[in-house]
Formats: C-alpha cells, structure tokens, sequence
C-alpha cells in the first residue's frame, strides 16, 4: 500500500546453504517454502529488497491472485528470518514508500504482512505471521487507497471499516487478538485482502456496481 497524505480535512494512503527439519521418523520435509520461493529469498541477502510484482505483467498479476498458506511461526528458522527481513527492506525501500506489503507481492505465497502502524509512537512497522480478521465494524471510513503492485492509480474507497478485530501470530509463536482502529486499520484490511487473492479494486468494483443498483 501506498503511502497518503492524510490530513484533518481529508482522509486520503539466493540459493544458498538451507538449513532445513527433517522429522526423522517419516522423513517429511518441514520446511515451510517451496524450492522456488527459497530461490527468490535467497538470491540476495536480507538488506536486499525484492521485486514487487505488478498487475501489468501477466505473470505477477496470477501470482496475486493466489490465495496465500499457513506459515508456522519460528524465529529459529533462518529462511524465515531472511524473507521477513528482505520483506521489510522491500516496503521501506525509497523506490517502495510502502505502508504496508503482503508476502505475494514478491512471489511469496505465504500469509505474512508488514504494517506501518500509525496508531503507535513514532509509527513503527510491524511483522505479522497467520493475520485474520475476525470481526468488522457496522461503522465505515473513506481513504483514497493506492498499492505497490497497481502502478501509478489510487482510488477512493469508502466500504473499509472504521475498526477490526484480527487475530495472528508473532514469530516467536505467540498467539494475539487486537482490535485495529482508523487508518490503521485500512492498512491491515489492504494488506489481509493480499493474502486472499483480493486487490482494492475488487473492492471499488463492487461500490461502484452496488452504486448502478440503487445499493
């Protein structure tokens, strides 16, 4: 997502050594990335940002709309690590000037997020591993919205909910619940859409139909 200026007036926003488990007893892989995923984590090291993939390449834009998988936490495994990492550099990037990314956005079809949350001091980014939304508010808000992976376009969308009720999962394995409100919680919205194959413009789409009909 798009950095926005928000104002009182207007609310606008590679392959290397892998250290992998192995359950001895069925000898069953655990690692959590596929062989492709870990080449595109390690083609460069964790300063490194990633190609953000784009909805004007055919490619990219089936990628996107994938629906991501479970990632299980654990701050002991060093792909993990690296791809959190590399994710971070991506969003915070100068050429990026993210406030949030999903993991598909660079080819990575796991349910991770970053999130710059405004609604903490000095509006610190956050990783989130396993993000679901658990309840939405009645009550809505507007934001222009725009996306790293929609080049030059932002939109007004006005169906985000004001607050959010998300539950997921910190690296080290802890399990929260946390109730996300305002422009903070249009970020989380954006981003747990990415992890559903959703883009915002599935979103105006549907305003604007309901709109045709009289919604």
């Amino acid at each position: 997502m798009k950095k926005a200026l928000i104002s009182v007036t207007l609310l606008v926003f590679a392959t290397g050594c892998i250290s992998i488990k192995i359950n001895q007893s069925n000898n069953e892989i655990l690692n959590p990335f596929s062989r492709e995923e870990m080449q595109l984590i390690e083609y460069s090291d964790a300063l490194a940002p990633m190609r953000i993939y784009k909805i004007t390449n055919k490619n990219d834009s089936i990628v996107l709309r994938k629906q991501s998988g479970y990632i299980k936490p654990d701050a002991n495994n060093p792909i993990l690590q690296t791809f959190v990492k590399r994710l971070y550099r991506t969003v915070t990037d100068s050429l990026s000037l993210g406030v949030g990314i999903a993991a598909p956005q660079v080819g990575i079809l796991k349910n991770i997020i970053w999130v710059q949350r405004f609604d903490k001091e000095n509006f610190p980014f956050e990783v989130y591993l396993n993000p679901t939304i658990i309840q939405y508010s009645q009550k809505k808000q507007t934001f222009r919205e725009g996306c790293l992976s929609i080049p030059n376009r932002t939109d007004i969308l006005n169906d985000r909910a004001y607050a959010i009720l998300i539950e997921y999962d910190m690296l080290n394995g802890e399990h929260k619940t946390e109730m996300i409100e305002d422009f903070t919680s249009v970020i989380f919205q954006h981003e747990i859409d990415h992890l559903n194959g959703i883009l915002y413009l599935d979103h105006l789409e549907k305003e604007v139909k309901d709109a045709k009909e009289g919604k």
